[in-house]
């Protein structure tokens, strides 16, 4: 029997085993470039399709330089490479003539938070922050002044007016999910209409992908107005620093983990204190090669090799999977979960980062590992604490649909969301859809370690003690022969399930 240790929440969780518990253990990081800003700068010398960007920049013109909040890989770091790839991008655009005070930095940040001026400042590296000249702006997806595009189908396509008013678009991202970075850095510069649309059965699949279809929509109609390119990068896995460094990566490690002394102090700290350790813990991201070309073209050949290189191998999916979900949000900036955010990380992130099939078979089980205590922070959370309370009442659709039609259109909620305060009140909603996938396939979700078993019940989940009665469920649910998987810890890592 093996011992493995699983983040759950704040804590630490060790869950004893059996030996036929099949480890989903990540890849290890690979060979880092040395130079990541030089390589963004190759990049966009020789794109894989269409113009270079000194073909399409005109010196002394007006550019728009489009960043995505760094929500993934969860949890993020501080030192991103993708900084390192925007000071590339602006000393390269320097280098064409056009100084810092005619670029715009936008950062799209779709229906999360807007970026305080603090997290704004936070983007460039200190040095190149203090050179900057030009504007730094966070999307509003509630802005008048949106520009309408065109329409996909009933959808409505309004951008934000820096995207059109400008010389030249340049999209800077990270190969993670079809729904994150590339083409679908414009979307979250789209008004809220357009990002509630903009959903995925599988985050690594783009057919029967809403999402893309209006990603690479709004880049085809966004390049009739202005040139547009796209740098995307290849991320290896966060590692950890320090005493911890192997793991999860190295067999053996889990036992490491298990065995330290630091793992028993860590335990008996109070909750807050375990928060800001794991915050503060040392971690590093690397990129591996950098593409460029028209956004949708770079992000998919960047997306393709980031699955190649990270990707772990199913021969069939799984019978029940155990998920440990982590002490932050996914959104930035990161927060304290609430029930609705870590149902959204589980279901909607680490069971949607599939290629080929489900990882878990119809009717299989899903075990969460989080204490799932109701923590809606005021007034940042409040859109989550309404949908919480509207779901209390049952999870009838056409009773969401009608609370999203209400709440989402709230003159005081969108006021927030305006001023910084609290994510636009789609955000709930949107969040709570991208479990749609794992819940029309999953007969059981389990929630192991819960403190608030009614926050549990809320959302149709089954209540239960520690990971081995999790665990315990999940085998009474499959029966002899089960296949269980574990993810050893995020971040999570698609997962590519054969025939």
């Amino acid at each position: 029997m093996a011992r493995l240790p699983l983040l759950a929440g704040s804590r630490v969780a060790i869950l004893n085993a059996p030996d036929d518990v099949l480890l989903l253990r990540p890849r290890a990081p690979r060979e880092p470039v040395a130079d990541v800003a030089a390589a963004v700068r190759d990049a966009l010398r020789f794109p894989l399709a269409g113009r270079s960007l000194e073909e399409l920049a005109r010196p002394g013109g007006r550019v728009t330089i489009v960043v995505e909040p760094r929500e993934l890989p969860l949890p993020g770091v501080t030192a991103d490479p993708r900084r390192e790839a925007l000071t590339g991008v602006i000393e390269e655009l320097e280098r064409l003539g056009i100084p810092t005070e005619r670029q715009t930095l936008l950062v799209a940040g779709g229906l999360s938070r807007r970026a305080s001026q603090r997290e704004l400042e936070e983007l460039l590296a200190p040095a190149v922050a203090r050179r900057f000249r030009g504007r730094v702006e966070a999307h509003d997806a509630e802005s008048p002044d949106l520009v309408h595009l065109g329409d996909a189908g009933q959808t409505p396509l309004r951008v934000n007016p820096r995207l059109v008013e400008t010389d030249l678009v340049v999209v800077v991202s990270a190969a993670e999910t079809i729904l994150h970075g590339g083409p679908a850095t414009l979307v979250d510069a789209c008004s809220a209409e357009a990002l509630r649309a903009a959903g995925a059965y599988s985050l690594l699949e783009t057919a029967a992908s809403r999402g893309w279809a209006l990603a690479v929509e709004v880049e085809r109609r966004l390049s009739e107005r202005v040139p547009l390119i796209g740098a995307s990068l290849v991320l290896n896995p966060p590692r950890l620093t320090g005493a911890f460094r192997g793991f999860p990566y190295e067999p053996g490690s889990e036992e490491h983990v298990v065995r330290s002394p630091l793992r028993r102090v860590f335990g008996v700290l109070p909750r807050p204190a375990r928060r800001h350790i794991l915050q503060e813990l040392g971690r590093e991201l690397t990129a591996v090669s950098a593409f460029a070309g028209p956004p949708s073209v770079a992000h998919v050949e960047a997306l393709l090799r980031a699955v190649d290189h990270r990707a772990v191998v199913l021969d069939a999916p799984l019978d029940a999977i155990v998920i440990g979900v982590p002490w932050a949000t996914m959104h930035r900036p990161r927060e304290i979960t609430n029930p609705l955010t870590v149902a959204a990380a589980a279901l909607g992130l680490a069971l949607r980062l599939w290629r080929d099939a489900f990882p878990v078979v119809d009717g299989g089980t899903a075990v969460i590992l989080h204490g799932f205590t109701r923590t809606f922070p005021h007034p940042s959370q409040q859109p989550y604490h309404a949908l919480f309370q509207t779901l209390r009442d049952g999870l009838d659709p056409q009773v969401l649909a009608d609370a999203e039609q209400t709440l989402g259109r709230s003159p005081d909620a969108i006021r927030a969301y305006r001023e910084g305060r609290a994510c636009h009140p789609l955000q709930p909603f949107a969040d709570w859809s991208d479990c749609d996938t794992a819940l029309s396939r999953l007969g059981a979700v389990v929630v192991a370690g819960c403190r608030d078993a009614q926050a549990a019940r809320t959302l149709g989940f089954v209540p239960t003690h520690g990971p081995a009665a999790g665990l315990a469920m999940a085998y009474g649910r499959a029966g002899a022969g089960a296949r269980v998987g574990v993810l050893s810890a995020p971040p999570y890592f698609p997962l590519v399930v054969g025939p």
